[in-house]
């Protein structure tokens, strides 16, 4: 039972960064353990704590969002699909009411290369990972296979916003360069601090690693 218990607290432990283990300058934000601190603005039982890893379980969790708001920061976190067809997507400087995806930013997570097969139509330019949504398209494609990790950093300095996956930049963008989206339905383009977060659209997906670093 003792080796068990072991080998059970060992696994949960490998998907959790703590403040001993984060980079330099950074701070967990994910206690591998429960959601403190997480609130979800949709159905709460469509998140969940596995394995040192926050699981969105299915759709209709809303998004997951942290109570703590961040205006410049740099954010890092990995994540991975349980299978084809997967949408998600990252909640940047949103308030807790209404749409991330236009009362704050929403960067898209999506399983590029499967989508089309297994939902039988075509994401737009601005649906692909590390997308601004609606906004600006990413500059490429940079997904792991189904099943691995993705590793996600972005970093929000003022009206400066980059995007990276897998050690590749896919969008650097200044939101002062869309003032008819921000005037019309992205009001959110123009906030400068919110809550951070991740997004239940209808498959499994994992995070973990989730890290943040406050910038001045």
């Amino acid at each position: 039972m003792r080796v068990r218990h072991l080998l059970a607290a060992l696994v949960a432990a490998a998907g959790t960064a703590t403040a001993a283990d984060a980079p330099p300058g950074f701070t967990p934000i994910f206690n591998g353990k429960d959601l403190t601190g997480w609130k979800a603005t949709g159905k709460a039982e469509a998140w969940a704590v596995e394995n040192g890893t926050i699981v969105c379980k299915s759709g209709g969790g809303g998004y997951l969002l942290t109570e703590k708001e961040y205006g410049n920061f740099e954010l890092r976190f990995a994540y991975k699909w349980s299978k084809e067809g997967g949408n998600s997507g990252i909640g940047l400087r949103t308030p807790f009411k209404g749409d991330p995806a236009y009362q704050g930013m929403e960067i898209q997570l999506i399983d590029d290369a499967g989508w089309e097969k297994v939902h039988k139509f075509k994401l737009q330019p601005y649906q692909h990972t590390g997308s601004i949504y609606d906004v600006q398209p990413a500059k490429q494609q940079a997904n792991n296979p189904i099943g691995e990790w993705n590793t996600v950093r972005v970093v929000a300095k003022g009206r400066d916003l980059l995007i990276e996956q897998n050690g590749k930049e896919l969008v650097k963008a200044n939101l002062d360069a869309y003032p008819d989206k921000a005037d019309k339905n992205h009001p959110g383009l123009k906030r400068e601090k919110g809550h951070l977060g991740f997004q239940s659209y209808n498959i499994r997906v994992e995070f973990k690693d989730v890290v943040v670093k406050e910038l001045e």
